[in-house]
């Protein structure tokens, strides 16, 4: 009986820390803008995806910019964020994708030159979901002449058909319908044979086969893999997809903010 109760105790022991290891909130770091000098201290920062940063106004005319656009603060961190403040201004910005960012003062700095800086946000992005967006063509730039028609449909349903050739040199065309799961897709895949082109299209001469499956993975709006496995004899594998159409009207979903910023007070 006590070694069963030490394992139950190791066992919520060890839950406890997986879910408070999933649930730590995000930080936050401190930079000072100017007060004893034209500089942000410290300059150089490496942060986590969903930290923030808080920018604080020491002292000076200054704001704080992002040559990429992600945020440009001051007294505001609106359009007029760029229009350097004397005040007491805080800044806090989000940082919700991973990569490497630049912040200077539009007055007295450049992005790598005077009074700038840099961070270094690490972490993994969460894909974006499947959206109408992701309707169109696509293909492997590396194969070009086949290729999948892509559609999202109403229900969180996506149809796929690929327009390809079999193994020994004939034109071929399978697809299926699947279940969108945030941004990957499974799907039974059916090959249609033995029509005819009109007049004498029969459509009691169709042969629907079961294919195999396909599992796409989309990493944005441009770019995705499929990994197929066939029944009869096409093989398994995967293959590259980059989009190729967009219809018009629909729009490509745009990649999350690198970065959400607000000003905390004014003084």
């Amino acid at each position: 009986m006590p070694d069963f109760r030490l394992f139950l105790f190791r066992a919520f022991s060890a839950a406890a820390l997986m879910f408070t290891a999933h649930t730590l909130p995000a930080a936050n770091h401190n930079v000072t803008v100017g007060g004893s000098g034209l500089r942000f201290t410290p300059n150089q920062l490496t942060i986590q995806m969903g930290d923030t940063v808080t920018f604080s106004n020491a002292g000076g005319v200054h704001n704080v910019a992002s040559q990429a656009g992600a945020f440009r603060c001051a007294n505001t961190c609106s359009g007029n964020g760029a229009n350097a403040s004397s005040s007491n201004w805080v800044a806090v910005i989000t940082f919700n994708n991973p990569g490497a960012f630049d912040f200077y003062c539009d007055v007295h700095g450049a992005p790598g030159e005077g009074m700038s800086g840099s961070l270094t946000v690490q972490g993994t992005p969460t894909p974006p979901p499947l959206s109408a967006g992701y309707t169109g063509t696509w293909y492997d730039p590396a194969q070009s002449g086949h290729g999948i028609f892509v559609e999202i449909l109403p229900g969180n349903l996506m149809l796929a058909y690929w327009f390809t050739f079999t193994p020994d040199g004939q034109q071929a065309w399978f697809g299926g319908v699947g279940n969108v799961v945030g941004n990957t897709v499974s799907m039974p895949v059916v090959r249609s044979t033995g029509g005819r082109f009109i007049p004498n299209f029969n459509p009691a001469e169709i042969v629907r086969t079961d294919w195999g499956t396909l599992n796409f993975i989309f990493t944005d709006c441009n770019n995705g893999r499929v990994d197929f496995n066939s029944v009869i004899g096409f093989g398994t594998g995967s293959m590259l997809l980059r989009r190729l159409t967009l219809p018009a009207g629909l729009e490509c979903p745009v990649p999350a903010t690198t970065a959400t910023a607000r000003v905390a007070h004014d003084s």
